[in-house]
């Protein structure tokens, strides 16, 4: 297959950003990149707009990394609430994944991140609160805080006396099964006598 040698004049993901020289297939390149306007040829008179394409991308990338700061800050100081549906005992069902996260931040606070730029490294399985890293660009990450709520009301704590109760109550049965059967031992014979007898 053919490759051709392209200028890229837009960022693309999993080829490169502007001013980028590129090597791609030439089909790729006639039917995609060059009519879309998102690559032009190698001549020699698009070499000399590469100096303009490389400007152009320092200034998008300032621009990219003064927004993604000042993002990190106010996000730094959010709370996102997700809620979630649980159990009787407070286990949840299913997990909290970046994806979860993204579109919290979307509907509480309009903020449009890629689920990409929220790492976690295991999906949230426990409620409370917990802290998410953010990477929202080269050198910028922030910790989001991440509070999981439960959706249905979760029991109180009463429970612990009523089980405290029921120890109780084992305890005396228990005691009460030992006496029996001393009592009741003298009466059973046992089977190896009941054998000799037949």
């Amino acid at each position: 297959m053919p490759k051709t040698e392209v200028i890229l004049t837009h960022n693309i993901v999993g080829l490169g950003a502007e001013s980028d020289q590129v090597k791609v297939a030439a089909g790729y390149a006639r039917n995609y990149l060059i009519p879309q306007g998102l690559a032009i040829p190698m001549t020699g008179a698009n070499k000399r707009r590469l100096e303009s394409l490389k400007q152009r991308r320092a200034e998008r990338e300032a621009e990219e990394l003064n927004h993604m700061t000042e993002l990190s800050r106010s996000l730094a100081k959010l709370i996102a609430v997700v809620s979630v549906k649980t159990g009787e005992d407070g286990k949840m069902f299913g997990a909290v994944t970046a994806g979860t996260i993204a579109d919290q931040l979307k509907t509480q606070f309009d903020v449009a991140l890629d689920k990409k730029k929220i790492h976690l490294e295991q999906p949230i399985r426990s409620l409370g609160e917990h802290g998410v890293e953010l990477r929202l660009h080269h050198g910028v990450t922030t910790t989001l805080k991440v509070r999981v709520e439960s959706s249905n009301p979760l029991p109180t704590a009463v429970e612990a006396p009523v089980a405290d109760a029921r120890k109780d109550d084992r305890t005396e049965k228990r005691g009460k099964r030992s006496e029996a059967p001393a009592a009741e031992s003298a009466p059973k014979k046992s089977r190896a006598a009941k054998s000799d007898k037949a």
